[in-house]
Order: structure tokens, then C-alpha cells, then sequence
């Protein structure tokens, strides 16, 4: 128990590091990405404004409890045809204190491949 708190705490202390850096403006949203042992969260927001401008989420993909590496990938692609459509180009990317490999950097590739700047 106490290794599944220590993993936890230190997850948290990442992510308040990450967001102490960095910060949503309405030219240039934050993409916050979240991972769950079977899905992957992903929203465009304004800090400033605390305002979530676009949401996606791997279930409107897949339908199975986990999701692959090429379903993040376009799940990337889907969030940046959505923001390129609301006139987005450029984000900030928070990888909300996790590990920038595996199916959160196939989500960013997806996203980069699909035309949105970070």
C-alpha cells in the first residue's frame, strides 16, 4: 500500500511542477492530457478564463476498455481537426506529470501530424 502512495504523491509533485511552468491564454490553450490504465482524457482549455474550449476522450474512438497505441494517434488527429476548425494552430502541451513516451507521445505525434503547433 504504502508503494502505491509513494507512486501517487509522486505524480502529483510532477504535475504541480509542470503547471507551475506553464498556463493557457485564449491565443494559445493548454492541451492537458490525462491517461487512465484504460483511457486517455484530452482538452483544450483558457486558464485565464478557466474555460474548457474543446474535449475528447478515447471511448468516443473505441469501444474496448483499452486503447492502443494507433487509437491515441488518432484520437491526436480528431482533437486537431476540431481545434483547427475553431481556429486554433498553436498549443501549449501538459502532459499532466506523466512520461512523454508510449500513447501520450503517440497522441502529441497524432496532433502534430494533423497540423496543430506546440
Amino acid at each position: 500500500m504504502k508503494v502505491i502512495l509513494d507512486k501517487q504523491r509522486r505524480l502529483v509533485i510532477r504535475k504541480v511542477r509542470v503547471r507551475g511552468k506553464i498556463s493557457g491564454t485564449s491565443t494559445i490553450p493548454r492541451l492537458a492530457v490525462s491517461k487512465s490504465n484504460t483511457s486517455i482524457y484530452a482538452q483544450l482549455i483558457v486558464d485565464i478564463k478557466g474555460v474548457t474550449l474543446i474535449g475528447v476522450h478515447s471511448k468516443s474512438i473505441t469501444s474496448s476498455n483499452n486503447i492502443t497505441m494507433s487509437e491515441s494517434e488518432k484520437l491526436g488527429q480528431k482533437l486537431a481537426k476540431i481545434a483547427l476548425q475553431k481556429n486554433i494552430h498553436r498549443a501549449v502541451f501538459d502532459r499532466r506529470g506523466r512520461k512523454y513516451t508510449g500513447k501520450i507521445a503517440a497522441f502529441a505525434e497524432g496532433a502534430r501530424k494533423s497540423g496543430l503547433r506546440f
